[in-house]
């Protein structure tokens, strides 16, 4: 049976604070804004908020390049803001989560000044510096967002620094001893206000294994993508349980990890010893997305390799530990655009994707707006996206020999802004988002029929929909089946028939889903099925088949 702890009977809720609730107006969201919405938000069902960057930042890649760990930027409010917000939000019973993003700086950071103002000076060490290799860098590393890893120190010759994002994210040398006990301070500092923990950026990038010399390329650009060489290298589990250990257990802290573990070494990751409370599931949600991060070539997924993904990863981490759900996240589009056909994507098919998302295992993470099917935003020009990395992908893609139309289109796709639009709270000016002339991101226009306004109270929208699937598992007859329950798979013919059980203690849930634009059918061991909650009305054919529309999905009881 599997150990009860209160973050696997969570649900969490991300919110992008430019983009929640601006109480302001200044056309961005703010830390009042997300405090104004609490009641919103207990309302859903919520008890764990994961908050987006709010630390002091020039905002060069959305708050994760971070200028200094301990003061909130004039952006969001300030410290007290925050305070407000994290004892609020106790009051009704909530816990808030920070990011922590502790593999990089930004170049504005107080460290990496006084590294550049100094090159004899003990920051120069907070960081990684080195010599250029044959008159260029010191490799042809590509950066996740593009263009060579190294950045010429400005005024020094042959000198470079590297940054695994952008050149304004210097990655921190955790080989320093120094450096680990300022971040570990950092962290307490945090904890010690009464934090539920932290979601954990890029955390498996920061054991390096630096070499010198040009390698192979993959791309058109002649570099050689970064992650060989910085991605869970050996040695890093001594860290990150130097970091478990002097600051998340000792708080009983949440922590989930955007970390992309092997199978072999899942269970030092998650298990009863792990590093970490859990980490994300990522072979469903990026499988549209090439090994080499060039998401605008297409993978050509089917939904059968994203059912056999769900199902794998699912029986690897219960096996091993504890896992963390999602759809979207800031660095996502929406699921709605991602995973169905235009003409397809509505409220009943909506509620399918909710359905299947939050009957597996694991603690759901619920991205702003998810709730009430909030989908991508057509930009009219390259000018609208703020996102580096969407005008990184877009020259790429040029470069690649895309046209501009072609290139366009595949931002729409998979542009990391479409999430990343203000909320959606009614069809007043703004989406209610903001009550200023301008705001941060374009509004998504097709906020007069999709905001919370409309659905919340409103039986049959998206938004009571979740509320009915967060019901289950946060209380009631089904609870623990669905926290604590384990994942089994059922096979079918069908590869986007998706199907399984939920067991625990004698008890069960049988879960349908199809994920298809044609109807289809499933054999039910018996009609006397206790239906749960469904996107559409139960019907059985004379053979003792499940009718099931397109999209169409069943929660039924077993017992």
């Amino acid at each position: 049976m599997a150990e009860q702890e209160w973050w696997k009977e969570a649900i969490v809720y991300q919110v992008y604070p430019k983009s929640f609730m601006d109480s302001n107006d200044d056309g961005i969201g703010d830390i009042k804004g997300i405090t104004q919405k609490l009641p919103y938000l207990k309302t859903l069902g919520v008890d764990v908020i994961w908050l987006s960057p709010v630390y002091q930042s020039p905002m060069d890649d959305g708050g994760y390049d971070i200028a200094d760990y301990y003061s909130v930027d004039p952006m969001f409010g300030n410290n007290q803001d925050l305070d407000d917000l994290i004892n609020l939000a106790k009051e009704q019973k909530q816990q808030i989560l920070m990011d922590l993003v502790i593999n990089h700086t930004s170049d504005e950071h107080e460290w990496f000044q006084k590294a550049l103002a100094d090159p004899l000076s003990k920051y120069r060490d907070y960081y990684i510096f080195e010599e250029g290799f044959e008159g260029g860098p010191p490799n042809n590393w590509r950066s996740y967002f593009g263009s060579s890893a190294w950045e010429p120190v400005p005024g020094e010759e042959n000198q470079y620094y590297l940054h695994a994002f952008t050149k304004k994210q210097p990655d921190l040398n955790w080989e320093n001893n120094e450096v680990r006990e300022e971040l570990y301070k950092m962290v307490n500092f945090w904890l010690d206000k009464g934090l539920g923990g932290f979601r954990i950026d890029a955390i498996l990038n920061i054991k390096k294994r630096v070499e010198r010399g040009y390698f192979k390329a993959d791309g058109e650009d002649g570099l050689a993508f970064i992650g060989d060489w910085i991605l869970n290298q050996p040695g890093i589990e001594i860290w990150l349980n130097e970091l478990n250990r002097r600051c998340f257990i000792p708080h009983n802290s949440m922590t989930v990890a955007e970390a992309d573990v092997p199978d072999e070494r899942l269970a030092e990751y998650i298990g009863k010893e792990g590093f970490f409370s859990m980490v994300f599931d990522f072979s469903y949600t990026d499988i549209d997305v090439p090994t080499t991060g060039e998401w605008f070539k297409p993978t050509g997924w089917t939904i059968g390799e994203m059912k056999a993904n769900i199902f794998k990863n699912q029986l690897v981490t219960q096996a091993k530990g504890w896992g963390a759900l999602y759809l979207e996240n800031h660095d996502q589009p929406r699921s709605i655009n991602k995973y169905l056909p235009v003409e397809h994507q509505n409220d009943h098919s909506k509620k399918m994707l909710a359905t299947l998302f939050m009957c597996l295992r694991g603690t759901p993470f619920i991205y702003q707006g998810q709730e009430l099917g909030m989908s991508n935003i057509q930009m009219s020009s390259m000018d609208d996206y703020d996102d580096i990395a969407t005008h990184d992908q877009y020259r790429r893609a040029r470069l690649a020999g895309l046209s501009e139309e072609q290139a366009f289109a595949r931002m729409y796709e998979r542009s990391r802004d479409n999430s990343r639009t203000p909320m959606q709270w009614s069809s007043e000016k703004q989406a209610g988002f903001s009550n200023g002339q301008v705001t941060w991101l374009n509004v998504n226009p097709n906020y007069l029929d999709i905001n919370a306004e409309a659905q919340v109270g409103q039986v049959g929208s998206v938004f009571s929909y979740y509320q009915q699937l967060i019901a289950l598992r946060k209380a009631g007859a089904y609870k623990e089946l669905l926290v604590y329950g384990t994942f089994e798979p059922i096979t079918t013919e069908s590869e986007t028939l998706i199907v399984y059980k939920r067991q625990y203690q004698g008890r069960g849930l049988l879960i349908v889903i199809n994920f298809d634009q044609n109807p289809q059918t499933f054999p039910l061991e018996t009609d006397d099925l206790q239906l749960i909650l469904s996107n559409e009305q139960k019907v059985v054919n004379d053979k003792g088949e499940l009718l099931l529309a397109p999209y169409g999905c069943f929660i039924f009881a077993t017992d």
